[in-house]
């Protein structure tokens, strides 16, 4: 066997502090992954891993050569990507990292989209929240909405993106709805973020404000904070275009459009060391070109007439005429982009009054 994919196991097998896990990555049983672990020892001389039935750890020799091996593994797969290259056809396995959300829309119609364009590359996908090491994790691209400060990658933008402070009409009728974004201290916010925060960015007057909030819950994942919002649970504070089909559906209900923060994107980050490979290459150009109908805003689905629309008991705040007075201008002048800007308050006013028709009709 090769020394080199000797080594390349091994390095897996000590990532992942598993032979399984290792075996699972990279697709070999769990006797062939033990097996070279064993040969590489056998030809070292020296044992590299300290296992036992609840544990596997690295000696002080297997970490000298996890330490010293990864140059070698990068040059070697830099050499390989470069005889690809010269290729005219794009070949060969790209591995790539998302957030969990992205699966859940776009990505999924990107990836079905270019593996059917390029039936000779293995795309293999990984989905994390968290910080990864791209030179240790052997990612080619990672995809992410946060800013990137690691000096050593080259970032490229794709597609920017609005985030959305967005609830059920259920909730919105139960609790009523923000005029500003001071207003939310009363409410139960579902916030996205890494780490645990009791603050919110938004705008005002085009200056950045942060307004505290009581946080119901938080979690790294945005999907899991939408359907949170669906079920009536509280506030969520997402990024829009994974929340977009619900928005359309009238599922959920934005509000403060006018005060939320501007300039987010999504980022394609590589490594300055990993040479470009035509797959690589390829894929970059693929997602820049397949994002601009993502950057989109969703448009709402038009707000049905209120004149069959009993009298409400939710204190919304609107008046009913003047509620229905901008929903009736906005069907007959506004184009849907301006429609999608109107005012927050009044539209979803409307929609909770049907709400509450829809409620009280069925009760009757």
């Amino acid at each position: 066997m090769d020394g080199l994919d000797l080594i390349k196991t091994f390095r897996e097998v000590a990532f992942r502090r598993s032979f399984s896990r290792a075996a699972i990555s990279l697709g070999m049983s769990k006797a062939t992954v033990s097996r070279y672990v064993a040969e590489l020892e056998e030809r070292s001389g020296v044992r590299l891993l300290n296992r036992s039935t609840r544990s596997l750890s690295l000696t002080d020799a297997g970490q000298v050569l996890l330490d010293r091996s990864a140059e070698l593994v990068a040059m070697a797969e830099n050499t390989l990507n470069d005889l690809q290259a010269h290729g005219s056809h794009p070949r060969g396995r790209l591995r790539m990292s998302a957030p969990h959300g992205l699966i859940a829309g776009w990505l999924s119609d990107v990836i079905a989209e270019f593996i059917k364009l390029y039936p000779e590359v293995y795309v293999s996908l990984v989905f994390t929240n968290s910080e990864i090491d791209l030179i240790e994790e052997g990612i080619d691209i990672h995809l992410t909405g946060g800013r990137i400060d690691d000096m050593n990658l080259i970032v490229r933008r794709l597609v920017p993106f609005d985030m959305v402070v967005c609830a059920s009409p259920g909730y919105w009728a139960q609790r009523g709805i923000p005029k500003v974004p001071e207003d939310l201290a009363r409410h139960d916010v579902l916030s996205y973020s890494a780490k645990p925060t009791t603050h919110l960015p938004f705008e005002t007057k085009g200056k950045p404000v942060e307004v505290q909030v009581h946080s119901r819950m938080e979690a790294n994942d945005a999907v899991a904070l939408i359907e949170l919002a669906l079920r009536g649970a509280g506030v969520a504070y997402v990024p829009e275009p994974l929340a977009q089909s619900h928005l359309e559906r009238g599922a959920l209900v934005p509000v403060l459009r006018e005060h939320m923060p501007k300039d987010h994107w999504l980022y394609a980050a590589y490594s300055q060391r990993r040479h470009n490979s035509a797959a690589m290459r390829a894929m970059l150009d693929f997602l820049e070109q397949s994002m601009g109908p993502a950057g989109e805003p969703p448009v709402l689905p038009p707000i049905p007439p209120m004149t069959a629309v009993a009298p409400t008991a939710c204190n919304l705040s609107v008046p009913r005429k003047a509620a229905r007075a901008p929903a009736s201008a906005a069907r007959k002048d506004k184009s849907p982009a301006e429609e999608d800007r109107s005012s927050d308050a009044e539209r979803a006013a409307v929609v909770l009054q049907s709400h509450v028709f829809n409620v009280q009709a069925a009760d009757a």
